[in-house]
């Protein structure tokens, strides 16, 4: 009888203990559910849906030429005073002074001797100087075929050269050729690029991009998209400020902007930046980008 009486005593105190812990525990949560609850939303960055220029590109490369250039060559016995040899002369500037006369630049350029070698490109009789107008460079460059469709006269076209990679030079396709080379399979098209002070070398090694397919559509920032195996979704922030997965359908993508094709309409809000730190159907406080 005693041991009965003992052992239902044991299992009172067990159970008695399972229920405080029950209770403390839910006693314990109810405490930091209600603490955290009261913690404001964080604030989070968000962006605008608007309006961008997209456009497609193709790049190729080509080689530089000036807009007009002329070599003379003048003898030696004819120079009344040696040549001096400018970087730069307007039209109607002398370039020599000679027996018979002068010699006058006959539009605007750069002035130079013909190579570097005296006894190579110099003949013991004359020199040989060459005037380029390169205000303006054209290059002649070759387009892959299924881009052919695409590419007409005045696309704008911009450039740069490995003399200076951080400037870019703008300018458009002034000529397309009607056919394509069967052996290259590619559409050689003539660019006109502005070069009003002279940067571009006639010569160089241009790289060149050619826009096409320019329209006008909404665009979001590359760094608001999530990205859920063949499907993609943003967080669109409501009135409420509530951030909705919301997903959407994409086009191109142009310097940092993703071209939207349906599933936002402008003027809609979404988180831009801090991703990680949004949970669906959550409340943020939106900071305007």
């Amino acid at each position: 009888m005693k041991r009965s009486t003992k052992v239902k005593s044991i299992i009172i105190i067990f159970f008695t203990i399972i229920i405080v812990v029950i209770v403390g525990r839910f006693m314990m949560g109810m405490y930091f559910q209600k603490k955290f609850s009261k913690r404001p939303p964080p604030g989070i960055i968000v962006t605008q849906v608007v309006n961008y220029q997209f456009s497609e590109k193709v790049e190729s490369f080509g080689t530089a030429i000036p807009n007009k250039t002329k070599s003379f060559r003048i003898k030696k016995e004819n120079l009344i005073k040696d040549l001096e040899l400018k970087d730069y002369v307007k039209k109607g500037d002398v370039i020599a002074e000679l027996i018979d006369g002068k010699l006058f630049a006959p539009f605007e350029g750069v002035l130079g001797k013909r190579g570097l070698s005296e006894d190579v490109l110099d003949s013991v009789n004359s020199i040989i100087i060459t005037l380029d107008d390169s205000s303006i460079i054209f290059s002649d460059i070759k387009i892959p075929e299924k881009f052919a469709p695409f590419i007409k006269k005045n696309l704008p076209v911009s450039a740069k050269f490995s003399g200076n990679k951080n400037k870019i030079y703008q300018g458009l396709v002034k000529d397309v050729s009607s056919r394509i080379n069967a052996d290259t399979r590619s559409l050689l098209i003539r660019v006109k690029i502005d070069n009003p002070s002279f940067e571009l070398i006639p010569g160089s090694l241009l790289e060149v991009v050619v826009n096409f397919n320019q329209r006008l559509s909404l665009a979001i920032p590359d760094t608001s998209v999530i990205l859920e195996g063949n499907k993609i979704y943003v967080y669109k922030v409501s009135d409420e400020n509530i951030a909705q997965k919301t997903e959407i359908n994409i086009g191109i993508r142009n310097n940092g902007n993703i071209e939207i094709i349906s599933g936002l309409n402008e003027g809609d809000l979404i988180v831009a930046e801090g991703l990680k730190k949004v949970r669906a159907n959550s409340k943020i406080k939106p900071i305007i980008k």
